[in-house]
């Protein structure tokens, strides 16, 4: 049974008229009457009673009719859904994110690539940047948004952002209320940082700043997420330096203030393997790209 044999009796099953069927299908009577022959002896049925005078349909013929369409449906639906795939338009896409990108740039990422792409299933996973070189690595992230650079030679990256270190401060602290504040005021006070293990590229960051500051920190709490950071402060148990970015959590019992000076500026990077070929990801990688404040 092929899927001309069976586009061949839908349309003489409309018809119930070979001549009429025949030019339908833009072919003459004897190789219609033959497909329907064929179609036949493979199913084992007669499906259609035909004289010099009308064509009917048999019961099996009757029977036949909606399974023979929704053969060809299902068959139209595969072919479109393996050329979206092969086009870049459908399948799924696994994207590691650390720390702040849910509040630098992310969630609208996202939100346009879904518009533009509806058949594409983003699967999202909240990983420290340590943990998505390891999963890039071994196959099991498509990309990741990062905050290292301490990029293997084969995983391409684009710049993402670029934001300012601040303070984040409880809402009761003596310098809550600064427009700016020098960093050294804050020198004795009990910090609250993400842990070396999770993101050694900040932690060592934070130690520098300070040390330029000319003090050393007085690390008190190690914590695995940006969020518990901010909201460890925001209890009053001690403040913290952050990505600029976290001010958007609004987190009640925090109060963010700017440095007087500028420091090394805290980047996010978009990195995929470059070896990979895949359109789903060159799509993403491009929306990445537009969205960007610059490509490296």
């Amino acid at each position: 049974m092929e899927f001309r044999h069976l586009r061949y009796f839908l349309v003489l099953a409309e018809e119930l008229h070979f001549g009429r069927a025949a030019r339908r299908l833009s072919i003459s009577q004897p190789p219609l009457s033959l497909n329907i022959q064929q179609l036949e002896a493979s199913v084992g049925a007669r499906l259609l009673i035909r004289n010099s005078k009308s064509v009917r349909l048999t019961a099996a013929g009757e029977a036949f009719v909606p399974a023979a369409r929704a053969l060809l449906d299902q068959a139209a639906l595969a072919a479109h859904h393996a050329r979206d795939v092969a086009q870049g338009m459908a399948g799924s896409l696994t994207i590691g994110f650390a720390g702040t990108m849910l509040y630098n740039g992310l969630p609208k990422i996202l939100e346009q690539f879904q518009a533009e792409h509806p058949l594409l299933r983003l699967m999202l996973k909240e990983l420290s940047s340590h943990e998505q070189l390891i999963e890039l690595s071994q196959d099991r992230l498509d990309l990741g948004f990062v905050h290292t650079t301490r990029v293997p030679p084969e995983l391409s990256q684009i710049l993402v952002a670029s934001q300012a270190f601040v303070c984040c401060l409880p809402a009761g602290h003596p310098l809550a209320g600064k427009r700016a504040l020098s960093l050294a005021l804050l020198q004795g006070e009990p910090f609250a940082v993400v842990s070396r293990a999770v993101s050694p590229d900040y932690h060592e960051r934070i130690l520098a700043i300070c040390n330029e500051a000319g003090f050393y920190p007085e690390i008190r709490y190690e914590l695995r997420h940006w969020l518990s950071v901010v909201s460890l402060v925001s209890q009053g148990m001690g403040v913290a330096l952050v990505p600029a970015a976290l001010e958007q959590s609004a987190m009640a019992g925090t109060v963010f203030v700017p440095l007087d000076t500028a420091t090394t500026p805290y980047d996010t990077h978009c990195l995929w393997k470059t070896s990979r070929d895949s359109s789903a990801l060159a799509a993403f990688v491009n929306a990445v790209r537009a969205g960007s404040d610059q490509s490296v």
